[in-house]
């Protein structure tokens, strides 16, 4: 893990038997995106959330596709939420939390998200599908929670409606997007939104 002091920005080469991956983030960036990671579903979704957060990402993932997607998801998802914690430092000086509703068309989804360094996800897509393009829908719930766990923060992800699955995964992707827009926006240089003074 990389990180240049007195900026937001991550870097991360990771390569295991099943997946070998780069990435790198900037939180405060213009929500521009260069994803390839094999699965055009996977890359759609990473695009949307660098585009509606603000937060550059650059990943690039070649995995075992001929297994199935999971490698790769779960990978991908432990990547950012690593690149997300090293960005996000000592978490000094943010916001802290950040909610936010997304419609997609008929859909609508809403994410809490605490940047407290407790990893906890508390996730329901109401998918009902097996596979959205070439990522399983259980694996898309596996990514949030995974990214989760690995950012150390709190998640909370609920489709409240929808009919049509690609539609309430966006709008679940674009709602995560805004809710940390808000929760990493910068505050204060040296505060610390919690009354135990750490987070």
């Amino acid at each position: 893990m990389n990180t240049i002091p007195g900026t937001r920005t991550a870097t991360l080469t990771r390569n295991t038997g099943e997946t070998r991956i780069q990435a790198a983030i900037i939180l405060d960036g213009a929500g521009k995106a260069s994803v390839r990671t094999g699965l055009g579903f996977l890359d759609h979704m990473i695009t949307s959330l660098s585009c509606h957060s603000g937060i550059d990402i650059t990943l690039a993932c070649d995995g075992d596709l001929a297994v199935d997607d999971h490698h790769s998801v779960e990978d991908c998802a432990i990547v950012l939420g690593r690149c997300l914690a090293s960005a996000l430092g000592e978490r000094k000086g943010i916001t802290r939390f950040g909610h936010a509703y997304a419609p997609l068309d008929e859909s609508l989804a809403r994410v809490v998200v605490d940047l407290v360094q407790r990893p906890c996800a508390c996730v329901s897509l109401d998918l009902k599908r097996d596979n959205l393009g070439d990522v399983a829908c259980e694996n898309i719930t596996h990514f949030f929670r995974t990214l989760a766990t690995e950012g150390r923060f709190t998640l909370h992800v609920d489709v409240i409606r929808g009919e049509n699955d690609h539609h309430k995964a966006e709008a679940a992707f674009k709602a995560l997007a805004l809710a940390l827009r808000s929760a990493i926006r910068p505050t204060q240089p040296e505060a610390v939104a919690s009354t135990k003074g750490t987070l």
